[in-house]
């Protein structure tokens, strides 16, 4: 099930490039919001195995993938990139959905809580929460900023399986296809990122204080997905979110890292699951 491509303009006019897939306009739909420099991409493996007739909406941000890049960085922040978000469920009308959101998404989902409560209905937060590792922080401020200009694709498989953390990438066509979502050949005939690495300027999460934003999701239902060994979403922090939000559910995967691909069994079975729940 291949997704239609779609070209929104932001609110400045810069083009938001969207995948849909179609569905059932009477269930929840789901808003897939990708990691920090991760494109919808991402979810074009993840849609088929849980969408089960829903429709299905998820973009490039600015500064990333086929959406628009800009000079000024500031532009990519994460208020720019809500209100983005906001734009496109405003012109593809979606309403109640079920935000699924891998890091940086899932903060995004946070934010669509507090300053548009009644757009979302539930909430997949995969591999994040209010509380981000300091260890975990640096390695991605470190990645987002580098560009390693490499030759070939098969020279970024090989420094991808060197740099990234335990990832359920289980054959040689996984970390390929992990490298064509992450890198593309530039005009120099170099791979490059599919993001503006001075993106990593912009990252002061770590230091926010996020919690106010996780109580935005009080009234909704939450599903948290958690890699086991992930050094951003931290033991302490999973711990702290289950005491204010008892009725969370939560499914760990052993031996993963930041951030699972949701396509883990243990992970398909749980957000399935907690889509039936809210249908």
């Amino acid at each position: 099930m291949d997704p239609l491509i779609r070209r929104i303009s932001a609110w400045d006019g810069l083009p938001l490039h969207v995948r849909v897939w179609d569905g059932d306009p009477s269930l929840p739909p789901l808003l897939c919001l990708p990691g920090l420099v991760r494109t919808g991409g991402d979810f074009e493996a993840v849609v088929p195995a849980i969408a089960r007739g829903r429709r299905a909406v998820t973009l490039d941000y600015v500064g990333r993938g086929d959406s628009g890049w800009t000079r000024d960085v500031a532009r990519c922040s994460p208020e720019a990139c809500l209100r983005d978000v906001m734009d496109v469920c405003a012109a593809l009308h979606i309403h109640r959905a079920v935000a699924i959101g891998t890091s940086f998404g899932g903060l995004l989902a946070m934010g669509l809580a507090a300053a548009s409560p009644s757009l979302l209905r539930a909430a997949v937060l995969n591999d994040i929460g209010p509380g981000i590792g300091t260890e975990g922080a640096s390695f991605v401020r470190d990645f987002v900023g580098f560009d390693p200009a490499l030759d070939s694709l098969e020279a970024c498989v090989t420094m991808l399986r060197a740099r990234l953390p335990p990832l359920s990438l289980d054959s040689d066509a996984d970390w390929r296809r992990m490298a064509e979502l992450t890198y593309r050949r530039g005009d120099d005939g170099r791979y490059h990122p599919l993001w503006d690495i001075r993106l990593a300027d912009t990252l002061d999460a770590a230091s926010r204080n996020l919690w106010p934003l996780w109580g935005a999701l009080a009234h909704v239902p939450v599903l948290l997905v958690r890699g086991g060994v992930s050094n951003i979403l931290l033991p302490d922090t999973v711990e702290r979110m289950r005491s204010e939000r008892p009725d969370m559910r939560l499914v760990t995967l052993p031996d993963i890292g930041h951030a699972p691909i949701l396509t883990e069994a243990p992970a398909l079975a749980a957000v399935q699951s907690f889509l039936e729940a809210t249908a």
